[in-house]
């Protein structure tokens, strides 16, 4: 993915994958339960595509983790 913000992405992805991982779930876990495919989550979690900010409200709904923590760069 060309995208003006793909660092943004890629840490983005970092912090969606540490804390799918924190709560115990895999990657089509969690796509299951926000609706999406496996192969999507995948992908926003390497940055391959943008994702949308619907997906990120419902990923960090199931995560338990306030928005502002996936948006967390360090």
């Amino acid at each position: 993915m060309e995208h003006e913000h793909q660092e943004e992405y890629r840490k983005l992805g970092l912090n969606i994958s540490y804390y799918r991982k924190a709560a115990g779930l895999s990657q089509i876990q969690l796509a299951d339960k926000i609706d999406i495919s496996r192969t999507h989550m995948s992908r926003i979690e390497n940055s391959d595509c943008a994702v949308s900010l619907d997906v990120v409200f419902r990923i960090a709904r199931v995560l338990d983790v306030p928005v502002c923590k996936l948006f967390e760069f360090r």
